[in-house]
């Protein structure tokens, strides 16, 4: 496999990702999607630092960085999902009015 089946993964990846967030309702999907351009961001830098410095280690660092972001990301999303549902009862975004006075 070449540096183009990675990058055209990683595209791939990334399109279904924006796909989801612009199209989505629900604020998981939103974030699952999110999720997604996370991870078509590290294939890319997977597949460049393989490519390009065969022996480098710098595009894998750079890659469990953006992971570990994303799970930090997830966690604060999720906690921040859980308290506006417990007051509105719903996960739906286009219900979400809480700067309306």
């Amino acid at each position: 496999m070449s540096l183009g089946h990675y990058l055209l993964l990683g595209a791939g990846l990334f399109l279904i990702g924006i796909f989801g967030t612009l199209t989505r309702r629900n604020i998981i999907g939103i974030l699952m999607s999110i999720e997604l351009l996370f991870n078509a961001a590290n294939i890319n830098l997977a597949a460049f630092n393989h490519f390009l410095h065969p022996g480098g280690v710098v595009g894998m660092t750079v890659a469990l960085f953006i992971i570990t972001v994303a799970a930090a990301e997830v966690v604060v999303g999720l906690a921040l999902v859980l308290a506006i549902y417990r007051n509105s009862e719903t996960v739906y975004v286009e219900e979400y009015n809480l700067l309306k006075g």
